[in-house]
């Protein structure tokens, strides 16, 4: 086996049959699940069980991100919201209508995370509404990180089933 061998097994189109592919796909939710609203998750802990300077470090990187997040959604959210469906209708065309596993492979990913996205939002408008702090601000940070959860653990069973499917039928056509 050659270099250029080698560099196309791992550069491959045919995602669900990729390693690499799975990689990305449990990096992705384990990243998604790890910071909610930015904010990495073992702080909302800390803040728990410590209080104190721990609680009011989260506090603080939970308001900066919060304040960032509906900035951005104020300023630019229509935009994005656009973009975002004019992307992932592009992608289900592409994958589901022409068949190019590359491009279902990529809707698979961005599609859950617009969820995230959503849950997202709204968590923190919630927060910025509400002023929530201490105790409060944990629980609902942690039900923000439970909802991703699921919509992670839901994407996985749905793209492994999917993945599996098209491994299956191309298995058994060539």
């Amino acid at each position: 086996m050659d270099l250029f061998q080698i560099l196309y097994e791992m550069i491959d189109l045919r995602s669900f049959s990729n390693l690499w592919y799975w990689i990305a796909l449990a990096v992705m939710w384990s990243s998604a699940s790890h910071r909610v609203l930015g904010v990495p998750f073992d702080m909302v802990q800390r803040a728990r069980r410590r209080g104190g300077q721990a609680e009011q470090d989260l506090e603080d990187m939970v308001r900066v991100n919060v304040n960032r997040l509906l900035y951005i959604a104020e300023v630019s959210g229509p935009w994005l919201v656009a973009l975002a469906c004019f992307l992932l209708s592009a992608l289900a065309t592409l994958g589901f209508v022409f068949l190019m596993e590359f491009a279902q492979a990529v809707f698979l990913l961005a599609f859950p995370m617009s969820f995230v996205g959503v849950i997202s939002y709204f968590t923190a408008r919630r927060i910025a509404r509400d002023g929530a702090l201490g105790e409060d601000l944990c629980k609902r940070l942690s039900m923000c990180r439970l909802c991703i959860q699921f919509v992670g653990s839901i994407s996985i069973l749905v793209t492994a089933f999917w993945g599996m499917y098209q491994n299956l039928s191309i298995g058994a056509l060539g």
